[in-house]
């Protein structure tokens, strides 16, 4: 994949000879899903959260079919299971407000369906019933987290990555 850069004025080309590997010709991409996260060529996330939306939908509509008439206390464990697990939400950095937002409001509309809320009912409430975090807590303790694991990692690779991408390398 060859990346666009920021600084247009580093670019000098736009079309580049095929590259080779042994016998086989790789071909370009625009994106590519690796370990599960989308890397796309302009390095954006926006493709990324939309396939977490697509699969937080995904698994709340499994949800909704299969358990729809389980006790509170199993559908909160059951949606704690399978609909608060965002594999990479920390290593969103560059995205649009509005792929955010939509998350956001992704987020909130499966836990409404999901527990048998209405439309106009207050997303505040919800989560002092069920005591669910909200998805800005969910954001900010992952990017936390993720921080904190790679600021303790002992490895020298992970540091030097680190180091690049605060001082913005």
């Amino acid at each position: 994949m060859v990346f666009v850069p920021k600084n247009r004025n580093r670019m000098f080309a736009s079309v580049f000879p095929s590259f080779t590997f042994g016998a086989s010709v790789l071909q370009f991409v625009t994106q590519f899903k690796y370990l599960g996260h989308i890397i796309t060529h302009n390095l954006t996330d926006d493709n990324d959260i939309q396939r977490e939306i697509r699969s937080m939908f995904v698994r709340c509509n499994i949800l909704i079919r299969k358990f729809s008439r389980c006790s509170e206390h199993v559908k909160l464990k059951l949606y704690q299971a399978y609909c608060l697990c965002f594999y990479d939400i920390a290593l969103w950095t560059s995205f649009n407000v509005s792929s955010l937002c939509k998350f956001r409001s992704c987020y909130n509309k499966c836990m409404k369906l999901f527990f048998g809320y209405r439309k106009y009912d207050s997303v505040t409430s919800i989560l002092l019933k069920t005591g669910l975090p909200s998805f800005d807590t969910i954001c900010h303790n992952a990017k936390c987290t993720f921080q904190k694991r790679w600021l303790t990692c002992h490895n020298t690779m992970v540091t030097m990555l680190l180091a690049c991408q605060l001082s913005g390398v």
